[in-house]
């Protein structure tokens, strides 16, 4: 159940860290150090950490964070482990009364942190909030406030009903479109690129469920929030742009969009299939893998 109690509860030592930053990177040093450049230009009065969880890149990220970035904690991996378990082990040794889950392909405006902060400390039922999300050429990022993903609002995306009709609700559950992108909004989800969450909020519902390699992982951690009581808000005073696809995985797009519909039907199974009886659940199970096999079938056929 929420609360407003806004420290680590379950900590047994004092703090000083208002925030940590919790960075999960693969093979983008480059990206990365861009990345880190625009949160040493962030203002505010808030005390933060930065923690980069490497999952076993090999460029060179590991020798430009201990040589250049040595203020940065460093966490390398053997092997790549997923998102979902990097921010874990990051969140593990993390300080901060607020966790800021960050990709490494972002730049942040220079009082994004501190906007979604207040935020949080003003709004003691609001577990999850996250900020405008921008592409480079200034467009509005539509993924970064989304409703529940239940089957309808699924099916209006992956089949482009929501943007044939932008405005119309009943086809804009999953991007929330007909909601101006300035209208600060409670919402079902926000983009695992940049959310700010309350340590207390992860000690009531747990961390990042690790069985999410990668994609969903922030949807899941929104639904288990919103099922005990917490808000979770999007908040466009923030913002960050996010290049989106620059990351070490991006050359591996056959890969991506099969992540993509794995990670939707676990979050399915998890939160959604028992509201459905087992017809229902077999078809759309089964519309979800045909869907899947014609976006790899015409793949050859795009620019």
């Amino acid at each position: 159940m929420a609360g407003s109690d806004n420290i680590h509860s379950n900590k047994q030592f004092q703090t000083t860290i208002d925030i940590s930053i919790c960075i999960v990177t693969h093979n983008c040093s480059q990206i990365l150090i861009r990345c880190l450049k625009s949160l040493s230009n962030c203002s505010g009065v808030y005390n933060s950490e930065i923690i980069v969880v490497d999952n076993h890149s090999t460029d060179n990220t590991k020798y430009i964070m201990q040589k250049d970035y040595s203020n940065v904690q460093l966490i390398y991996n053997e092997n790549n482990l997923g998102f979902a378990v990097g921010i874990n082990q990051a969140i593990d040794v993390a300080l901060g009364y607020y966790i800021l889950i960050l990709n490494p392909d972002t730049i942040l405006s220079v009082d994004t942190i501190s906007i979604l902060a207040d935020f949080l400390n003003n709004h003691p039922n609001t577990a999850i909030c996250g900020p405008k999300i921008k592409n480079e050429d200034g467009t509005f990022q539509k993924s970064c406030r989304r409703g529940e993903s239940r089957p309808w609002a699924v099916f209006s995306y992956l089949f482009g009903l929501d943007k044939l009709f932008p405005m119309r609700k009943v086809f804009n559950g999953y991007h929330l479109s007909y909601i101006d992108e300035n209208i600060q909004t409670q919402v079902g989800g926000l983009s695992g690129a940049c959310m700010m969450i309350r340590y207390n909020t992860i000690n009531i519902i747990g961390k990042f469920d690790e069985q999410y390699f990668l994609y969903q992982e922030d949807s899941d951690i929104c639904l288990r929030a919103l099922k005990n009581g917490w808000d979770i808000n999007y908040i466009p005073k923030a913002e960050i742009i996010h290049t989106g696809g620059a990351g070490g995985t991006a050359s591996h797009y056959l890969l991506l969009l099969f992540h993509w519909h794995l990670s939707y039907f676990k979050l399915y199974r998890k939160h959604y299939s028992k509201d459905y009886n087992i017809m229902f659940n077999i078809i759309f199970y089964l519309i979800m893998a045909t869907k899947l096999l014609l976006t790899f079938a015409t793949i050859p056929f795009r620019k």
